[in-house]
Parts: structure tokens; C-alpha cells; sequence
């Protein structure tokens, strides 16, 4: 389990100029139901329990803006890359607090930096974020310890008033988030690709592989109950196994093959995770193209 670190001083706010840094994921996140996986408005709350029973998750949807997305959570992975960026190159002063200018982001994530409607969009998955309520003991190491939080502490934006364009905007993250990004291996390692996954089952899926894929050989099983129960998804069980057999066939994750495996014990299929690169170059799913080799592996922390 990861340990926590000393929280280094927080300096008032950091300004994030670089576009390009290696993606982080603070890995909790990643493996449980805390975002949205639709772009629709979701006000129906989430509530996970794992089946020991020993870790659960509430997520409270606000009326007026709606459940933040996984889509949404892109923001908080760029924000977690800029603080781990910032311990890589020896900082001491860690901020919660990050400044940065709204085109570069966009362009970070992929996004179109230039037209309005993705200034607009910035702005309702911001509102989304902040007004996101989340509760859960996930990070209690075996003491009985709540947190509660939003995935936002607040933003900021400075317009200028004669143009109307913005002047920058500004995010402080929730110490939760901000500890669990900290702590020692607190993160992991996303491929660049993505943030090119349109569908958020996929998004959903690869984030799980990587957390419990990792490095091993024979990779990870998981049924697709257990999977669908780890979604938090608001549709019906038999839509959900339907979008992953498309997702499976397709076969377009970066790194990641996915296995439909069909009988198994007590009549439900499951899912087998595994890097492409502990595959067989003999293998097609070894040689998978699309855009860059998804096979290269990404150091980890």
C-alpha cells in the first residue's frame, strides 16, 4: 500500500506554463467509481462497496451542474503531472494551487485551444469538478477514517473586461487528492494515448488495466459483475457487458489487450487484462498500430 510522505511547505500558487509533461495519474482514482462515465448530465449519485465490504465510495451529483466526468478528470491528471514535474526537479514548496493559461491546457489534453465553445466547456467541467461532493474511506489504512471533499477546492478565472478574453485561470485542489499525489507511489504513469479514447467505458477500462495490470506477465482476470459494480455505471448490467464486448473486439487500448473469456466460474464472463508487450511478437494483438506503438512501455514512479 502506498506510503505517505512529509507534505512539503505549499507556496501560495504555482504558475503552469509546461504542455508536454510526462501524464500521471493519482493511482485510487483510477480503479473505483468517482467520475461520470457519460457525457450526458448525471445527477443520480454513485454508492460502491467493494464485496469485502471494507471500502466504499459515495459520489453526490450537484442538481445545477451535474456529476463531474471522466472526461473532466483530465484536468486533475494534468494537475497531478505539474506537481510531480515539480518534486522531480527537487522542489521543496509543493502547491495545492496551480495558475496557468487556459490555451495551453486545452492544448495539453488535446483540445481545441482556439474556438470559444472549448472555452465554454472548460468552464462547465471546472463548475463540475467544484461542486462534485465525494466521501469515501478509500486511503484509510485500517483505522476507520471518512474523507470528504470536492475534486476542486475552487477556480478562479481573470477576463480582461475591454476584451473579454481570459487572462488566466486558476485551480486549488483538494488535499486529498493533493496528499494521495504526493504520497509514495501515489501515481502512475499514463500512455499519451489516452487522451485520444472518445468512448468513457474505454477511458474506464484502461485506467483499470493500468492499476491492476501493471508489469505482470500473465496480466489481470476480473468478472464483468465485479467490473460493472466498479464503474459506478447508472445503466443496466446487460447494456454495460454489451459496450465491453464491442470494446473488446475493437481491441484499441493503448498498451493493453483485452480477452473475452467466456465460461467461468458461476456463469459470467470475464475480462483478461494483460501489456501488450508480455504478449508473443507472434501474437496480432503484439503489433497492434494506431497512431504510435501501443506496446512502448511508460516509466513508472
Amino acid at each position: 500500500m502506498p506510503k505517505e510522505i512529509a507534505v512539503p511547505t505549499q507556496p501560495d500558487f504555482f504558475v503552469a506554463y509546461l504542455t508536454d509533461l510526462p501524464w500521471k495519474d493519482q493511482r485510487e482514482t483510477m480503479e473505483r467509481p468517482f467520475f461520470s462515465l457519460s457525457k450526458n448530465k448525471r445527477t443520480e449519485p454513485i454508492e460502491y462497496t467493494s464485496p469485502d465490504g471494507k471500502v466504499w465510495v459515495k459520489v453526490s451529483a450537484s442538481m445545477e451542474y451535474g456529476m463531474a466526468t471522466i472526461w473532466d478528470a483530465d484536468i486533475l491528471i494534468w494537475a497531478a503531472s505539474q506537481l510531480v514535474n515539480l518534486i522531480e526537479q527537487g522542489h521543496t514548496e509543493i502547491p495545492r494551487t496551480l495558475r496557468f493559461a487556459p490555451y495551453d491546457l486545452l492544448k495539453a489534453l488535446g483540445r481545441d485551444p482556439r474556438g470559444k465553445r472549448s472555452y465554454e466547456l472548460l468552464r462547465a467541467a471546472l463548475d463540475r469538478l467544484t461542486h462534485t461532493a465525494v466521501k469515501t474511506n478509500v486511503r484509510s489504512d485500517g483505522v476507520k477514517k471518512t474523507a470528504s471533499f470536492h475534486w476542486l477546492d475552487s477556480w478562479k478565472e481573470i477576463v480582461d473586461e475591454r476584451t473579454k478574453q481570459s487572462r488566466g485561470m486558476e485551480i486549488t485542489l483538494p488535499d486529498w487528492l493533493y496528499r494521495g499525489v504526493l504520497m509514495r507511489g501515489g501515481v502512475l504513469s499514463l500512455h499519451p494515448d489516452y487522451f485520444q479514447l472518445t468512448g468513457g467505458f474505454e477511458r474506464w477500462l484502461y485506467r483499470v488495466a493500468r492499476k491492476h495490470g501493471g508489469m505482470q506477465d500473465s496480466g489481470f482476470f476480473i468478472s464483468l459483475p465485479t467490473l460493472y459494480e466498479k464503474s459506478g455505471s447508472d445503466g443496466l448490467y446487460r447494456r454495460f457487458k454489451y459496450e465491453l464486448r464491442k470494446i473488446v473486439e475493437r481491441d484499441e487500448l493503448p498498451e493493453y489487450h483485452l480477452a473475452w473469456i467466456e465460461e467461468t466460474a458461476g456463469g459470467e464472463p470475464s475480462l483478461h487484462m494483460v501489456r501488450r508487450s508480455k504478449l508473443h511478437p507472434t501474437d496480432p494483438a503484439f503489433r497492434w498500430e494506431h497512431k504510435r506503438d501501443r506496446r512502448t512501455p511508460i516509466e513508472c514512479l
